[in-house]
């Protein structure tokens, strides 16, 4: 099994931190999407981490 690739969070720093495209449309769905996607994720890898921190003292 290959663990080089399993964690690799780079996709979604990335999507975190990427400069707005000017050549595409924007409006309020797709701003609240991706408001609501960020959220999903920074919520998950806060739990990830969690996770891991009471994997590893206990």
């Amino acid at each position: 099994m290959r663990t080089k690739g399993l964690f690799d969070f780079s996709p979604v720093f990335g999507y975190f931190f990427r400069k707005n495209d000017p050549n595409r449309k924007t409006n309020f769905n797709l701003r609240t999407m991706h408001f609501i996607n960020k959220v999903s994720m920074a919520m998950f890898l806060v739990g990830l981490i969690v996770l891991l921190y009471r994997w590893f003292i206990r």
